[in-house]
């Protein structure tokens, strides 16, 4: 087994631009809206800090997003808007790490969905 990827987890934060609590965001006041940003921002940096050495990769946000098939390339739109890898004693123990995450309980992303990265196999 490839000892680089046990107990990593990959983290993918989902939201939609058009789930309820989305719209409400895009329509505050701009000035309202960069003040829970910067208070989004600040928790999310305290979640980091939290759980730092279990952090792998940092990741980020992601931009948009081109699907490539057999038929070429073209624009498409999903819900994910970022990720972060993470090591976890377990499945479970990295799926806690994310209750209550900033994405969420301060901005308006939907969920986080957690996965294990597998070892390739031989």
């Amino acid at each position: 087994m490839n000892n680089n990827t046990t107990n990593t987890y990959l983290a993918i934060f989902l939201g939609s631009k058009t789930n309820p609590r989305m719209v409400a965001w895009q329509a505050l006041p701009e000035k309202e809206q960069q003040a829970k940003m910067q208070q989004g921002i600040a928790a999310w940096k305290a979640w980091v800090e939290k759980h730092q050495s279990a952090i792998v990769g940092m990741g980020g946000p992601l931009g948009k997003t081109k699907k490539v098939t057999p038929d070429g390339i073209k624009d498409v739109s999903n819900e994910m808007s970022g990720y972060t890898v993470v090591r976890a004693d377990s499945h479970e123990a990295a799926a806690k790490m994310f209750e209550n995450h900033p994405h969420f309980s301060m901005f308006p992303g939907e969920s986080v969905e957690i996965m294990p990265v597998l070892p390739i196999p031989a």
